[in-house]
């Protein structure tokens, strides 16, 4: 009986171990899960489109040949509303662009202090001009650290004036130079401009505008100041705008 009990014991053992070593091999299966992709670069590279709105105020000189001291005409800034369009071109932190703006302007009447004209009589003469809408076009040049670009901007500037009017206050009599012309001139400006949405910018600028000089001969038949020359000086407009861009393409 014991032996019998000692052989199934030896028989049961054997059956055991194999058992137990592959139950030990039955390992779960490795999961894989996939890699989190990884969000794109933004890229300022592209074409956009956009509108601005923001003030402007603007600097003129008047002389004449008769001496007659009008001082400088300037005004408390007017309200200028517009678009723009351009393109952008990153290598690496480096973008460069082209771009370019048309502005409507308020009307400004930027006079100057009347003066009293002895030879008139004692009359008050007051000289008037007004900017009516502004376009440029510059490059831009700027540094990028990621959707936030700092940048400056150079080129050229086109002004339309409804020309300059000179007003006898005490009479009511005047004199246009020009019922509407251009004037030129450089521009030179710095923004900060910011992605909120892949293909929506908002941006921040300040620009400084010089103009070219015009003159303007009084002439004969006119009711008064026949033969003065009239010549503005040291002609500027500042602009501060904020603008929203669309950019085309996905960013």
């Amino acid at each position: 009986m014991r032996a019998a009990f000692l052989t199934g014991a030896a028989v049961l053992a054997m059956l055991t171990i194999p058992v137990a070593a592959s139950a030990a091999d039955l390992k779960p299966a490795p999961v894989y899960t996939k890699a989190p992709m990884m969000a794109p670069v933004f890229s300022w590279t592209g074409f956009y489109i956009g509108g601005n709105v923001g003030g402007a105020w603007a600097h003129h000189d008047w002389t004449d040949t008769f001496g007659l001291d009008f001082g400088g005409g300037n005004n408390n800034g007017v309200f200028i509303a517009g678009g723009q369009v351009g393109g952008n071109y990153q290598i690496n932190n480096f973008v460069i662009g082209v771009e370019g703006t048309f502005d409507w302007a308020a009307n400004n009447n930027n006079s100057t202090n009347g003066i009293v004209v002895p030879a008139l009589g004692g009359n008050i003469v007051r000289v008037t001009s007004n900017d009516t809408w502004l376009s440029t076009v510059a490059g831009r040049f700027g540094v990028a650290y990621d959707r936030v670009l700092f940048y400056a901007k150079g080129g050229g500037a086109w002004i339309g004036n409804n020309g300059f009017t000179v007003t006898n206050v005490t009479t009511g009599a005047s004199i246009t130079g020009s019922n509407s012309n251009t004037t030129s001139g450089w521009l030179a400006g710095a923004g900060i401009e910011w992605a909120f949405a892949n293909n929506w910018t908002v941006k921040f600028e300040y620009d400084y505008i010089g103009l070219s000089g015009r003159t303007f001969t009084v002439p004969v038949g006119s009711p008064f100041l026949v033969g003065d020359t009239f010549t503005t000086g040291s002609n500027n407009i500042q602009m501060a705008t904020v603008g929203v861009n669309f950019l085309f393409g996905m960013h």
